[in-house]
């Protein structure tokens, strides 16, 4: 059994202490802390449900943890509810954006088992008691102002942190969102395909109309010659002098003198 270089405060609370006698001291219930530096001093406990005593540990008397239980060396502090609810504290407290504007609360925190320093805070859009809710990542540079019961920082909304667990509700609105920006990629990509291809037939349609009007030019070329059986340059002057001749009567039919 070793001691994780950094933990969860949910994870600690959630294990029972036994010290060197092997008595259970029961679940941890509160967290001792000194939010000036963000730090962890130690936890308490409580033995029974119908106890109103409170035992409270350092940090230093871990001496290993496994997953059930947390292992201390030497005694605990006595104390009451009453002292305790005077402890400073950032848990559960609410968090407010750049504008003043309340956004969730404080519902854990990652540290240093060794030291107790404070790496970040996660923090919860609703009430953090309720099973399967939303963590987002606060780091401590974010944090510009902290009193009993609220902190100050400088983002706008949740959206800007980085999400720690997602409950099933904010996944279907991730997969929602990837698959809204999926689907537009995919009919920008279909509509430029298409454009393309009008323009391929547009210009093979313009080629083909050349070619043919091309074509039947030449066809009637071909159809002139063949028509007037010309074997000799004496046939092509008969075909001359006819069409001179032809010329001529068209013209005096046309000539209302004549």
């Amino acid at each position: 059994m070793n001691i994780p270089k950094k933990l969860l405060l949910s994870d600690l609370l959630n294990h029972h202490v036994r010290c060197n006698q092997g008595i259970d001291h029961g679940l941890g219930v509160f967290a001792w802390m000194h939010p000036p530096v963000h730090r962890l001093l130690g936890w308490i406990t409580r033995t029974s449900s119908f106890s109103l005593e409170r035992e409270v540990w350092r940090l230093d008397q871990i001496k290993a943890i496994n997953q059930q239980e947390v292992y201390v060396k030497g005694a605990s502090s006595n104390s009451d509810q009453k002292t305790l609810d005077r402890f400073p504290t950032l848990m559960n407290a609410k968090v407010f954006n750049d504008k003043g504007k309340k956004i969730g609360l404080i519902a854990d925190f990652f540290f240093e088992t060794k030291s107790g320093k404070i790496l970040f805070y996660l923090i919860s859009r609703s009430n953090p008691s309720l099973p399967g809710t939303s963590r987002w990542r606060l780091s401590v540079d974010q944090i510009i102002d902290k009193q009993p019961g609220f902190v100050s920082c400088d983002f706008h909304s949740l959206e800007d942190l980085p999400i720690y667990k997602a409950s099933l509700r904010e996944e279907l609105l991730n997969k929602s969102r990837k698959w809204k920006t999926q689907f537009q990629d995919l009919t920008y990509k279909a509509s430029d395909r298409l454009e393309g291809w009008i323009d391929e037939q547009i210009i093979e349609d313009s080629e083909e109309d050349q070619y043919s009007s091309f074509q039947s030019e030449d066809n009637s070329y071909d159809d002139w010659i063949d028509n007037s059986n010309i074997d000799t340059s004496q046939g092509f002057n008969r075909m001359n002098e006819t069409q001179k001749n032809k010329k001529v009567t068209n013209e005096r039919d046309l000539d209302p003198w004549i």
